[in-house]
Order: structure tokens, then C-alpha cells, then sequence
């Protein structure tokens, strides 16, 4: 029954909202009308209101996503600044480091440089103390003394990883600079020893002049100027001072330079001076340079040489370079041979028995140049020989003993 009940209310009402309905259509005179059902409205109706729901859904869905692609195109933006941003520091850090890579590359070359060009400098300094003679070569003390005269510098340390972080980078240079200012410090002590060794050399030099009796200053009036070239790429005097002063190095230099002009000067002397031994063999002193009095005519009379005596035919040799000015017989010497060893130094060489060389012909240290005799005014087998030094006599005896300490 209620089931019946039911189903009538729903008729009802389902007739009252959806009543037959008929739609009357006329064209030319004739009347047609259409019949539409309850069932067939109910079906229009709700499609109809599927129809509108779906558009209001749509709406809504449309107008609900649109804060949503805002919020998210924001935050897009916002990440892609922030990238932006970090490529900017990012490029920044790298030109930084790079200038500061450029910088202490340009230092570091630039004290490679200097160092090389001390290196050089300090070489050609050596050079010049030792010259051709070995024996004369400066001892250098110190564990790193060979290191810095003979190395080279692809000699140095190898190259170690660099360490990672400012901290690392800032003792790197620390070190490096303490290194570079000992290598500083050893050069300036060896400079020291350069012109001790020049000083010491320039007193041995001036001693041994004194010992023939001639003064110092003489000889090296007769010398000229000279010594070692240590070459600076200064355009003028001006620029050499600015630079002495500015640079101790280079005013270092330069004083060495003077004590080594000055000690080359004294052996340049040295070896022009004739202090070598004119006799070949073992001699004796027969008659000393000064007054005496003379063998013929028991008078006193000056004796402007010394007469050393050997053996007939011991081989008579020259004491220095020099020139041959004259080979012959002349007055009481007999046979003679006089040298010219410039710097206005001149030897005799008398009563010889025999010469072996001729006037004009140069000759070196210990080159024979006759044989002992007793030619001239002579009472025996010896030699006479004189020294002259601008046209005064010498006493050969003290260049022969000057000459112990040279040859």
C-alpha cells in the first residue's frame, strides 16, 4: 500500500512539474501542433542542467587555478634571480681570483727575474776575481755557496700541489718571500767576501810592488785604466745614481766593482813588473846593487845592477814580457840584450856568451835569451843585470825576492 501511495505522489507530482505540453505550429493556413511528454521534458530538463553544471564547474575550476600558476610563475622568477644572482658572485669571485693569480704571477716573475739577473751579476763577478788563475780563486764558505754560483735556475725546488684556501695561498707567499729575502741576504754576504778577497788581493798585490822599492802609485800611473765590466742598462749617470740609490744591489755592485778594478790593476801591474828569475840554474850574488868598489880600478864607483854568477853557457832568460829593444856588443857590457816591458819597466842583461833572440822580437816570461859568459868588462863568468823604471836604476835583488811571493 505504501508502495502504491508512493508511486501515485510521485506521479503527481511529477505530472504537475512536468505537464503534457503541445507546441501548435502554423504556416499557410494550416495548423499543426507537436506533443511533448512529461518524460521527454523531464529528459530535456536534465540535460539541460548538465549542461549548466558543467559550465559552472568549468568556471570555477578556471577561476580557482589562476592565483595557483601566479603563485607558481613567482616563484620562478624568484628561483631564477636567485640563480642569476649567484652566477654573478660566482663570476665575480673568479675575476678576483684571477687578478690576484696575475698579480703574484707578475711578482713572482719579476723576482725570478731579479734573482736571475743577481745570479748573472754575482757570475761575472767571480769571473772577473779569479780570472785565468786558479790559484787565486775566492773560497766561498757556507753550504749554499755552490748552489748559488754554479745552479742555474731551473735548479730550483720543484713545484709543490697547491693547497686549497686563502690561508694556504697567504703562507705560500710568506714563504716564498722568506726564501727570496735569504737568497737576498746570502748574495749581500757573499758580495762581502768578493770585496774582502778583492781588498786582500789589492794589499798582497801593493806589498809586493813596495818590496822592489818602486812606489805604487808610479806603476799604476804607467798602467792605464782598466779592470772587469759588469754590465747595467743605465742610459746615464744620472740614471746609474737614482739607481745606486734606489737599488743597494746595484750600489753593492758597484763598489765591488771598484775594489776589483782596483785589485786587477795591481796584478796587471804585477805581471808587467819583471820579478821573474834571470838565471835558469841555481846562481849566487856576486856583487850587490849601490856603491862598491870596482874590480879594475880600486875606485869606488856606483854599480847600477847586480852581477850573479853560475857556470859558463847557463841559460840566461827574460824575467817578464816584453819587447827585445836591443841584441849586441856595447862598450863594457860586452854582449848584450835589453827588453822593454812597457809600463816603463827595461831590463839589461850583460857579459853574455852567446844571444839566441834579435831587437824587435817579443818575448814571454822565461824565454831564453842568450847564454852566461864573461864578454865585456867582466873578470869571470856571471851576469849583470839591471832594472830601470822611467830611466832610474832599481835593485834587481829586491825585485827577485818581491818575485818569491809571484812565481
Amino acid at each position: 500500500m505504501a508502495v502504491k501511495h508512493l508511486k501515485s505522489k510521485t506521479k503527481a507530482f511529477f505530472e504537475k512539474a512536468f505537464p503534457e505540453r503541445q507546441i501548435y505550429h502554423r504556416s499557410g493556413g494550416s495548423v499543426r501542433y507537436v506533443s511533448i511528454s512529461p518524460w521527454r521534458q523531464a529528459m530535456m530538463a536534465g540535460g539541460a542542467t548538465l549542461i549548466v553544471g558543467w559550465c559552472l564547474f568549468a568556471t570555477v575550476a578556471v577561476l580557482l587555478r589562476g592565483p595557483s600558476i601566479d603563485i607558481q610563475g613567482g616563484s620562478s622568477d624568484r628561483k631564477t634571480a636567485r640563480l642569476e644572482r649567484e652566477l654573478r658572485q660566482a663570476k665575480a669571485a673568479e675575476q678576483t681570483a684571477l687578478t690576484l693569480l696575475e698579480t703574484r704571477t707578475s711578482d713572482f716573475n719579476k723576482s725570478i727575474n731579479e734573482a736571475e739577473d743577481r745570479h748573472a751579476t754575482l757570475k761575472r763577478l767571480l769571473a772577473s776575481l779569479q780570472g785565468q788563475d786558479t790559484a787565486s780563486a775566492i773560497a766561498l764558505s757556507g753550504q749554499n755557496a755552490s748552489l748559488l754560483i754554479d745552479s742555474t735556475i731551473e735548479e730550483g725546488d720543484p713545484r709543490q700541489s697547491r693547497p686549497e684556501g686563502a690561508a694556504s695561498a697567504a703562507n705560500d707567499t710568506s714563504s716564498f718571500r722568506a726564501r727570496t729575502d735569504e737568497l737576498i741576504t746570502e748574495q749581500a754576504t757573499f758580495l762581502d767576501a768578493f770585496e774582502d778577497e778583492a781588498v786582500r788581493r789589492s794589499e798582497s798585490a801593493r806589498g809586493i810592488i813596495r818590496l822592489t822599492g818602486v812606489s805604487a802609485a808610479r806603476v799604476l800611473d804607467q798602467q792605464g785604466v782598466g779592470g772587469p765590466l759588469v754590465e747595467v742598462n743605465l742610459t746615464s749617470s744620472a740614471a746609474a745614481a737614482a739607481a745606486h740609490e734606489a737599488d743597494p744591489f746595484k750600489r753593492r755592485i758597484y763598489e765591488v766593482e771598484a775594489r776589483l778594478q782596483e785589485a786587477q790593476q795591481y796584478e796587471n801591474a804585477i805581471h808587467a813588473l819583471p820579478l821573474g828569475s834571470p838565471v835558469d840554474v841555481d846562481f849566487r850574488e856576486t856583487s850587490a846593487f849601490g856603491y862598491r868598489t870596482d874590480p879594475f880600478n880600486r875606485k869606488t864607483a856606483f854599480h847600477e845592477g847586480a852581477d850573479l854568477a853560475a857556470y859558463y853557457g847557463a841559460p840566461i832568460i827574460a824575467t817578464a814580457p816584453g819587447t827585445v829593444t836591443f841584441a849586441g856588443v856595447k862598450g863594457g857590457y860586452g854582449r848584450v840584450v835589453e827588453v822593454d816591458h812597457g809600463g816603463g819597466f827595461r831590463t839589461r842583461y850583460g857579459h853574455l856568451n852567446s844571444i839566441t833572440v834579435k831587437a824587435g822580437s817579443p818575448i814571454g816570461i822565461g824565454q831564453k835569451l842568450g847564454t852566461m859568459g864573461s864578454t865585456g868588462r867582466s873578470t869571470g863568468p856571471h851576469l849583470h843585470y839591471e832594472i830601470y823604471f822611467r830611466g832610474k836604476s832599481y835593485d834587481p835583488i829586491k825585485f827577485l825576492r818581491a818575485g818569491k811571493h809571484v812565481h
